[in-house]
């Protein structure tokens, strides 16, 4: 008897595992989107970094797949997360650089911050029955704009964030708040869309005794940066025992990438201390060691140092486990579709995204041309190349395997064969004159259907100051 008591212990155990795995198969799937800030395509172990040590991350590439021709839409931060916010490129709201405070807003003709009432990301699925949240970086506005909307404006049931309006979340309590929310959710049986976005590696460096310990071999710059990195890879980690401890990883797909390339000092600097008033103390730009992975240029350029990201997707069972797709383009206009498809939640029927859904791309199956191009905006420092710049490009194009580099005039630009180089080693343009001058045609189109000004509903009172 005792024997069949146990016998049928195990079959109703057995039973009831098969009933959640079907449940859990049919549940909506949850989604983690982990943006670093100023994080480069090199600063990763897994892409061989000599110093920096990112187990967490390189668990991800694993267990997941990794997609080496991911590019943002912009060189610095404000746009880059326009445009994952809004599936559109980040010039068609007149954000062509960070948000800073109102006088340089208004210089760049720029709004003080991200209209509240476009189509956005955290919203749709909102809509979607999601359970949705933002821990970190904001940069959608500013803190020194204190009557921008806050994040809950844009689609977020809650939030903790800095460098926004209100009160601002100490940096490294990003992964709690993120860990307790999904908890939170789960238990309440809904699924889960959680932005994390991580303060590092952007000044100020917020370093920690146990971190720097971890590399005491290094030179001091090079151990204050592989120790920023390290504690957020370690954030990443705790993020990701959480979703096995509540067994959800077959249900959710994580994500890592940054919303642009490494950072550099334009001319040598000495290692100091630096105030932030939305993050407080830490070490100033003479520690921004990231590197690239030999791609030209590096933040706030448009070459693909400044744009060409880490992008590492894991979705067990959906998206392929230790693979590289070195030629899969994909954007960060494309996030808001593909995290929709992948929700199953429809875009309005007003709403008409420059990206396109990836998620056949993300599950490995044949490659598809490109049919829409890409195009980038930014206010560049000078018209034509300088010693050693990369700052002079105020617009580019990418269709099928060509990619345009322009300055603001077009008095200069160069051409890429980014499938052949994707590091931007041959400029082409006097060989492929017909490609430039479609390319130049394209860009000239897309710029008639951007506004010429920001709307002033989107600027702050001090405007009127």
């Amino acid at each position: 008897m005792k024997h069949f008591l146990i016998a049928l212990q195990f079959s109703c155990l057995a039973l009831f595992t098969s009933l959640d795995s079907k449940a859990a198969e049919s549940d909506p799937p949850n989604i983690v989107f982990i943006f670093a800030d100023d994080w480069g395509w090199g600063d990763l172990s897994c892409h061989g970094h000599p110093y920096v040590n990112t187990p967490n991350i390189d668990r991800l590439a694993k267990e997941g797949t990794d997609f080496l021709r991911f590019s943002v839409a912009s060189g610095v931060c404000s746009p880059s997360r326009t445009a994952v916010m809004t599936g559109h490129f980040p010039a068609r709201y007149n954000i062509d650089g960070h948000f800073a405070w109102v006088p340089s807003n208004a210089r760049r003709n720029m709004p003080d911050w991200l209209d509240p009432n476009a189509v956005t990301l955290p919203r749709l699925l909102q809509g979607g029955g999601y359970a949705t949240a933002h821990f970190g970086k904001w940069h959608l506005s500013n803190n020194m704009i204190p009557d921008s909307p806050l994040p809950s404006a844009y689609g977020y049931d809650a939030y903790g964030a800095f460098n926004c309006a209100g009160e601002q979340m100490p940096v490294h309590e990003d992964a709690d708040h993120a860990i307790e929310f999904m908890q939170q959710s789960h238990q309440a049986g809904k699924p889960f869309f959680v932005n994390l976005w991580l303060h590092e590696p952007h000044t100020p460096f917020h370093t920690v005794p146990k971190y720097r310990w971890r590399f005491r071999d290094l030179d001091e710059v090079d151990n204050i940066y592989a120790s920023v990195l390290s504690h957020a890879d370690d954030r990443i980690g705790e993020v990701l025992d959480a979703i096995d401890r509540l067994k959800l990883r077959d249900n959710t797909l994580v994500v890592f990438s940054s919303d642009n390339g490494p950072a550099r000092a334009k001319k040598a600097s000495e290692l100091a201390l630096m105030h932030d008033t939305a993050t407080g103390a830490g070490y100033n730009i003479a520690a921004s060691k990231g590197i690239t992975g030999g791609r030209k240029g590096y933040k706030a350029a448009l070459f693909e140092g400044g744009i060409g990201v880490p992008f590492i997707a894991r979705w067990p069972g959906k998206i392929a486990a230790d693979k590289v797709d070195a030629s899969s383009l994909i954007s960060a206009v494309d996030l808001l579709p593909t995290f929709c498809e992948i929700a199953e939640v429809s875009l309005p029927e007003d709403y008409a995204p420059d990206g396109v859904s990836q998620v056949s791309t993300l599950m490995g199956h044949q490659k598809q041309q490109r049919q829409k191009p890409l195009f980038w905006k930014m206010n560049a420092g000078r018209s034509k190349p300088g010693d050693n710049s990369f700052h002079w490009v105020s617009y580019a194009v990418v269709h099928e395997q060509w990619k345009l580099l322009s300055s603001s005039d077009a008095s200069h630009v160069e051409l890429y064969d980014l499938d052949s180089d994707p590091l931007e080693s041959v400029d082409l343009k006097n060989e492929q004159k017909t490609v430039v001058a479609s390319l130049l045609s394209k860009i000239e189109s897309w710029k008639e259907t951007l506004p010429a000004s920001p709307d002033p509903s989107l600027f702050s009172a001090e405007r009127k100051k």
